[in-house]
């Protein structure tokens, strides 16, 4: 199970793009570094963290569209291959803004503990198997739909990985992977696939209603939370407000100082939990080492490993430049030490370059010279985030 941080909310978030006025304190009485701070959290907040959330959720209600329509083929004649192919890029989709959205598992995401429940491997297939052998759990999940998973299946049964298995196949001795075969499906199986699908559209749109402000949803996703009786108090307004207006009343931040070190812990966290983790573990458990798990193989059905790892240090240069447009992270770092900030953005360069050398599947290479290079090249850009980027932040008046 993934380690997620954990945060008090609370916010308020305008209609449409946010913006930074009126703070507790007025700009004339802010500090030159609180300025030029203040300037980064809107493009922070409203083109990095809420498009990445809003993708997300958009992907995985088309997902779970697409999961309840081959449970209604089923029921009229069979599974259409075209339709699980579809299921499974909605899934790639959803997945992909998830990864790129890890650099920011404070606030929502750790708070209501939507990571774990969303993305927990490795996945539990004993029970999963004795579930959908069970005719009378088989039936409540059918009754209740995504009620009875929110309410009594555990992390290893949620989330992306639970659809990932229902949606691709292993061939070729696992070293391809494919949408999964029509003709082997059961209802039960896809029974809990709607059920499970519909539970992580429910939790991503959680995640957008959170950062943006349940007002700045579609109404489709209001209604949808809605119906799931989703209520998490920073929907109200949006968790953002509080970046944005870091010293006001209501907001967890008391400078902007203190909302730029979050995005930089945010960033630290994900690198960390890459290297050490996600690749760390099972390279350490292929080599026999103790405390690693050769088994620890995130997204190992679609094949999807390697793209899930790039995904979250490209997270990592999304926060630090806000995408390169605006005021960010960097541009202020490179206003203080230009030296630092190409240090940075070099080291998040070559982390990414490292990962993708690593060849799938990632399940028989995650003992390899390629994943020894990349864990190497993740280690060298935590120190730097945490040793330099952290300390120049507190550094400077």
């Amino acid at each position: 199970m993934k380690k997620t941080l954990f945060y008090a909310l609370c916010g308020v978030m305008a209609a449409g793009l946010m913006t930074a006025c009126n703070t507790g304190t007025q700009p004339d009485e802010m500090s030159k570094k609180e300025k030029a701070l203040q300037a980064v959290m809107t493009p922070y907040v409203n083109d990095v963290v809420v498009p990445a959330y809003k993708g997300m959720a958009d992907y995985a209600i088309e997902m779970s569209d697409y999961c309840s329509q081959m449970l209604e083929e089923f029921d009229n004649g069979g599974v259409k291959a075209e339709t699980v192919k579809a299921a499974c890029e909605a899934w790639n989709k959803s997945r992909d803004y998830w990864e790129k959205s890890e650099a920011f598992l404070y606030g929502p995401a750790g708070n209501h503990n939507i990571d774990p429940h969303i993305d927990s491997w490795p996945l539990d297939l004993r029970s999963m198997v004795a579930m959908l052998n069970n005719e009378a759990q088989m039936k409540e999940i059918e009754d209740m739909g995504a009620d009875y998973i929110l309410n009594n299946l555990g992390y290893g049964l949620l989330g992306y990985h639970a659809v990932e298995y229902n949606l691709f196949e292993l061939t070729d001795n696992g070293n391809a992977s494919q949408p999964h075969s029509v003709g082997t499906y059961t209802r039960p199986q896809l029974v809990y696939l709607d059920a499970v699908a519909q539970d992580l559209a429910v939790q991503a749109t959680a995640l957008e209603a959170c950062w943006a402000g349940l007002d700045n949803v579609t109404k489709q996703k209001a209604d949808l939370l809605e119906e799931a009786e989703v209520e998490y108090s920073e929907m109200g307004d949006g968790y953002g407000w509080q970046m944005i207006n870091a010293g006001k009343g209501g907001s967890s931040y008391k400078t902007y100082q203190e909302a730029a070190e979050e995005i930089v812990a945010g960033a630290i966290d994900i690198v960390t939990e890459v290297g050490n983790l996600k690749i760390g573990n099972p390279n350490r458990g292929i080599k026999g080492e103790a405390e690693g798990d050769r088994e620890y193989i995130e997204s190992p059905y679609s094949l999807n490993s390697v793209n899930d790892f790039v995904g979250n240090i490209t997270s990592v240069y999304n926060a630090y430049t806000n995408k390169d447009g605006n005021a960010s992270i960097s541009t202020f770092v490179k206003g203080q030490n230009p030296d630092l900030d190409a240090k940075v953005r070099k080291a998040i360069d070559e982390a990414i370059a490292a990962i993708k050398a690593i060849p799938e599947p990632f399940a028989k290479t995650a003992g390899g010279a390629e994943a020894d290079a990349a864990i190497a090249k993740l280690a060298e850009l935590e120190t730097i985030l945490n040793d330099e980027v952290l300390k120049e932040l507190a550094s400077v008046e």
